[in-house]
């Protein structure tokens, strides 16, 4: 099966008061078509700096990509035009920002931004779109469509507005969506409702989806595989059950034992949580020739902080960046 996205080797930087950093170190995925791939991380580990950059979204001025493909359906959106972008945004990749109050525009009708899409997309007319519009609130479940697509996101609630973003998102039958924490300030039940709306409108369209998350339950709940992300770097991947029962690397383990369900799966028994000490490296520390975990792992030794871990390869395609995989 070919990719619909593949990249390679990917590194982008940011200039910073601090000189150059790597944001993005050495990075390589695929995705097929209607698979769900997650990333997982703390903050500040490069899930959301990875999205903008297949969106042709980093910021201007001080962000670029330094190395690396970004192919899709064969072509690399890496060198692409800023026409092009603009073109493919919205209609062949759609993503689902954090917070929909502030991705809503607030002097106009959610019916209004859902149309908006459409006729620039899609070429449709105002009539149409807006028809379509309705529609599309009717398949994210939103009651009365044909009243609420008339209301502004303040008259909505946060999970309404969440709906609205991916019925915007969804609105051009995207082939890759990408939902970075679509469920942040959400209660549990309307997460697990989102969640529901997403795994069933990615099978009815088609579509593939890449979750960001720093939720390791959640990846558990809606991804196939899923991508460990720590300073930049992909730390662990694979299978989702199987990084879950078998993790390589302490920070996926870590991540882990933070959740308390998925802690009694893997151990059989409710010990106490744990926590990961310390924090994520400052961005200037980035790129360092050694392992970036080093300073939060109890098994850390001279090589983890001398050199930079290469990949270690293990069942149906898990690989984990870590001296020590074998022992974790």
């Amino acid at each position: 099966m070919t990719a619909l996205l593949k990249v390679e080797n990917l590194r982008i930087e940011l200039t910073t008061r601090d000189g150059i950093a790597p944001v993005i170190d050495d990075l390589s995925l695929e995705l097929n078509a209607g698979e769900t791939l997650s990333f997982v991380g703390e903050s500040g580990c490069g899930k959301s700096m990875t999205a903008l950059a297949l969106m042709g979204l980093l910021p201007e001025k001080v962000g670029r990509v330094a190395a690396g493909r970004i192919m899709f359906n064969g072509e690399d959106l890496a060198q692409a035009s800023a026409d092009r972008l603009n073109e493919i945004r919205g209609n062949d990749i759609s993503m689902i920002f954090q917070e929909p109050m502030t991705s809503l525009n607030p002097v106009f009708t959610i019916g209004e931004q859902i149309a908006e899409v459409l006729r620039r997309h899609r070429g449709m007319n105002k009539e149409d779109a807006w028809n379509r519009a309705i529609e599309l609130l009717d398949a994210v479940r939103i009651p009365n469509p044909k009243n609420r697509v008339k209301d502004y996101p303040h008259q909505l609630s946060g999970g309404q507005r969440q709906r609205v973003m991916i019925a915007i998102a969804l609105a051009c039958e995207p082939k890759i969506l990408i939902a970075d924490e679509p469920t942040t300030a959400l209660d549990v039940t309307v997460q697990a409702q989102i969640f529901d709306l997403m795994r069933d409108l990615g099978r009815e369209f088609g579509t593939a989806i890449i979750l960001i998350t720093h939720d390791m339950g959640a990846v558990a709940e809606m991804a196939e595989r899923m991508i460990v992300m720590y300073a930049g770097r992909m730390a662990e991947t694979g299978p989702v059950q199987q990084v879950i029962d078998h993790p390589h690397h302490p920070y996926t383990k870590g991540l882990i034992t933070c959740v308390p369900h998925l802690l009694a799966e893997l151990t059989e028994e409710r010990p106490p949580l744990a926590e990961i000490g310390g924090i994520v490296p400052a961005l200037k520390d980035f790129g360092q020739n050694a392992c970036l975990f080093a300073s939060r792992c109890d098994r850390a030794n001279d090589q983890c902080l001398a050199e930079r871990p290469s990949e270690v390869a293990f069942a149906n395609g898990q690989l984990s960046a870590c001296w020590q995989a074998e022992d974790v």
